[in-house]
Formats: structure tokens, sequence, C-alpha cells
């Protein structure tokens, strides 16, 4: 049986939103149910060059696979490449061939974004007036891109970075605001997506109900949230195991500031209807680290289109 290799362009022109976040929500509903298998990230440090590898693998349903997955944060300074940079092997679950080779990096922006706005639709469960992001890279567009696929375009966009240049181009290309960190912390709800190790949401900064989208932190040591703020937030998680060890939550715990079992409530679990969503949290955080099962479902979806539109080129590795 021949694998289908995939390029980015190519899954670019298979994965929309309308496609992407049913199947991250379903995905978590599975996580949720405890039906997924999914071993922890290994990670692989390469500190002489600033960065790391990650291996992801999961089974879920008719798919099975692991990407192979890298973070160098100085790659566009320095290299003019993505910080994120990825590879997707899809293997066929019941005789253990490879079904796809693909291009993994925007399959992690597109399921990041659309775990954000899963999280948005969950735990905010009312429509936006305004949604603030802090970093706006490529990440952010993906983010941007799932709400509005969850809440349609009737919200104002609010963009800071620390970068103005990258703020603004962000809010031109999006028909919105390039604002103050102030300003962006202000919004009903609030998307952070840098790789920072230094807080740079304020407690102090946040106004009335207030859902955060915690996506930056993955990896030990990263925090972009001040303690403040998760102490009175109530935490969501993708996974306890992920978010303890690499979270938003990874810093505070270790430093003894956050008791663990603050942050032991899974996304997945509400989004199965196996805990109820809040009812009276003034602020609300979801704590991502990226699931292994959500790169496996959307891979499936974009091989089970490529097939049908008889997009890629299919290979023998086995010739």
């Amino acid at each position: 049986m021949p694998t289908l290799l995939l390029t980015q362009s190519q899954v670019r022109s298979l994965l929309t939103m309308d496609s992407v976040v049913p199947a991250v929500e379903r995905a978590f509903a599975a996580h949720g149910r405890g039906e997924a298998r999914m071993p922890a990230k290994v990670y692989l440090d390469i500190p002489e060059h600033g960065g790391d590898f990650r291996a992801m693998p999961a089974a879920l349903g008719d798919a099975a696979g692991v990407k192979w997955v890298s973070v160098y944060a100085d790659n566009p300074s320095r290299h003019g490449l993505p910080s994120v940079m990825g590879l997707y092997i899809l293997n066929h679950p019941d005789t253990a061939l490879p079904a796809a080779v693909m291009d993994g990096t925007l399959l992690t922006g597109l399921r990041t974004g659309a775990a954000a706005a899963v999280a948005s639709k969950v735990l905010y469960r009312d429509q936006p007036s305004t949604v603030g992001f802090i970093g706006c890279g490529v990440q952010a567009q993906c983010i941007l891109d799932a709400h509005r696929f969850v809440f349609g375009e009737g919200f104002a966009v609010k963009a800071s970075d620390i970068r103005r240049d990258a703020a603004e181009r962000f809010a031109h290309e999006n028909l919105g605001e390039a604002v103050s960190l102030e300003e962006a912390a202000a919004c009903d709800i609030v998307c952070t997506a840098t790789p920072t190790r230094i807080p740079v949401l304020r407690r102090s900064w946040l106004s009335g109900r207030t859902h955060i989208n915690a996506m930056g932190a993955d990896a030990a040591g990263k925090q972009e949230l001040e303690t403040a703020i998760l102490l009175d937030a109530k935490i969501y998680v993708d996974d306890v195991e992920q978010a303890h060890h690499s979270g938003e939550v990874n810093v505070p715990i270790a430093r003894g500031l956050l008791d663990p079992s603050a942050a032991t409530d899974t996304l997945g679990a509400v989004v199965a209807g196996r805990r109820a969503p809040p009812k009276d949290a003034l602020i609300t955080v979801f704590d991502s680290t990226g699931l292994a099962i959500q790169d496996a479902a959307i891979a499936r979806v974009a091989f089970e289109l490529a097939r049908n539109r008889g997009i890629g080129q299919e290979i023998l590795f086995r010739g």
C-alpha cells in the first residue's frame, strides 16, 4: 500500500477551520472520556542551539501517528525560519502501514488555534465583544481564524506584541486595532501566544469577567501569566501531566506558589459532559500544552480529504 506525501501548501488547501475545529472538539471529548491513547511527550533538548525537539505519539479511533516537532524561538531572527516546524507520520492502526507523511507545522498551528476556540466556546459561553491577542505571530492568526469560525466576526480584535510592527500588521490584516498590553488584557477573551519566561499579563489589567487562553507555555520554565491571575482563576488544562510539567502552571507549581490540585480539571471533561462548565468564575484560564490526539485527528481528516480529492504524491517506502 502506498504512502501519501502532503506538503504544507497541500495541507493548507485541505484543512479549514470548519473541519479542524469539530475534529479537535471531538478529540477533547475522547480525552475527557478516557478513550485516547497518548503517551507523554518526549523532549530532546538542544541547548547549544536554543531549542528542542518533541515526539508526540497518539492513537484515536482509526488514526495512529506521531508528530516530530521542533521549537527554536530564535529561528525567525537568526535564520528566517519558523520557530515551530514539524512533520507528521500517520499510520493505519490495523496494519501499521504508513498512510501518510505530511507537513506538521501548519497542522500544529491549526489544531492549537482550534483548541483555543473550543476552550472559549466551552468556558466563556457567551458572545464576546472583544478578543485580545498578546503575541501576534503565525499562531495568533490560527487562533483568530478559529474564534471567527466559532463566534462569527462580530467581535473587535485588539492586538498587542513586543514588536509594535507585528501588532500593527496583524491588526491591519484582520480589521483590528493595535493596542497596548493593558488594552489587550482588558478584553472579554484574551489569547496569549508567546515563548516568554517572564510573565507578560498582569492581574491588575484584567477587567471584569475574562477568559484567558494561555497557549504559549509549552516547556518547563515558561510562563505568560502573572501568578496572581492563576491564584484568582478557575483553571482548566488540556492534560494534567503535561500542564504540570511544561504548561502555564509549571513555574508557580514548581516554586510552591500554586497548589497542584488547582490545575487538575481538564477541558476534555467539560467537553465530554463529565464536568459542568464554570458558573460563577470571574476569571477562567485554559492552560494549553497541545494534545497529540488532536494532531492525529486532524491528520486523519487531511489524509481522507486528500485521498478523496486526489491530492498528494504516493510513494512505496517498502519498494
